[in-house]
């Protein structure tokens, strides 16, 4: 069976964290350098990349988009996300290294295997402030762009800060309320969607669920719930697709959260492996 490789996601976090460093506006040479090793990895994989230029404030930002095409090009695809910008003030590792490891890898895997229903697998520019929930945020650009051309996305999935996990007690906290129906320990993942996205999270919970013991935790709310909508999953949601987010819950746990602390050593590579091969298990599931 193909697996997730522990090294490889560590390799992918390092070389945009460690090597690159913060990628954003204010660092256009390492944001530029961020997408070139995106393309040269899916290249490597045998992917044709299509960059999906837009000018933003008289400079040119991609979008980097794959597709791995299914038997039945007929129903539509699933689109897997990941921004690959980091805020301003931080090397981005677990927010969102981790997300584009995790892409890249499932990508990879992918090449191993033809699903039956077609998987795209898309790189986001500028989720991160100042383009956050505005018209020039990547994603945002990318989802307005597919729902004029009536692309048939099934859903999409954002992988947003999927890395850090803990196993002692009072490691996990929330948003006003929510402390009372969900567990004190940061051990588990996070499936998160709004009202309307419900149905097809929680399909992709049980085939998660299905397929690994790693521990997962689901919830279906409205966004003003604070960190319900914060990714690349709200663009899809305000353009009419369903779409869910798949967190560790970012400030809710990763105690280095938008800080330059959050560095390659802070983040739990084993967990997320396991996580992560979970969520090829799932997609295998899903398109199988």
């Amino acid at each position: 069976m193909a697996e997730i490789s522990t090294e490889r996601l560590r390799t992918h976090v390092y070389k945009l964290a460690g090597e690159i460093g913060q990628r954003n506006i204010f660092h256009p040479q390492a944001l530029n350098a961020a997408a070139q090793y995106i393309t040269e990895e899916w290249h490597k994989q045998g992917y044709e990349v299509r960059p999906l230029v837009y000018v933003d404030r008289g400079v040119e930002r991609a979008n980097l988009e794959i597709t791995c095409e299914g038997k039945n090009r007929s129903g539509g695809y699933i689109l897997v996300g990941a921004h690959y910008d980091s805020v301003i003030g931080s090397p981005g590792a677990n927010d969102n290294g981790s997300g584009i490891a995790a892409l890249l890898e499932l990508s990879r895997l992918f090449r191993e295997i033809q699903p039956d229903t077609s998987l795209r697998f898309v790189a986001f520019v500028n989720e991160e402030p100042p383009f956050f929930y505005g018209h020039e945020m990547g994603s945002m650009v990318y989802a307005k762009a597919a729902r004029q051309r009536r692309e048939p996305i099934r859903f999409m999935i954002a992988l947003e800060t999927i890395a850090c996990y803990r196993n002692s007690p009072g490691s996990q906290t929330y948003p006003p309320l929510l402390k009372h129906f969900y567990p004190d320990t940061g051990n588990f993942i996070a499936f998160v969607a709004n009202l309307k996205s419900r149905g097809v999270m929680l399909e992709s919970a049980r085939a998660f669920s299905a397929s690994t013991d790693f521990p997962l935790e689901t919830i279906a709310a409205p966004e003003i719930v604070p960190g319900v909508s914060w990714s690349d999953h709200s663009s899809f949601w305000r353009h009419g697709y369903k779409a869910f987010m798949v967190t560790d819950t970012a400030l809710y746990r990763y105690p280095y959260y938008h800080a330059p602390e959050d560095t390659s050593d802070k983040l739990d590579y084993e967990p997320f492996a396991r996580m992560t091969q979970g969520l090829f298990l799932m997609l295998a599931s899903l398109t199988g």
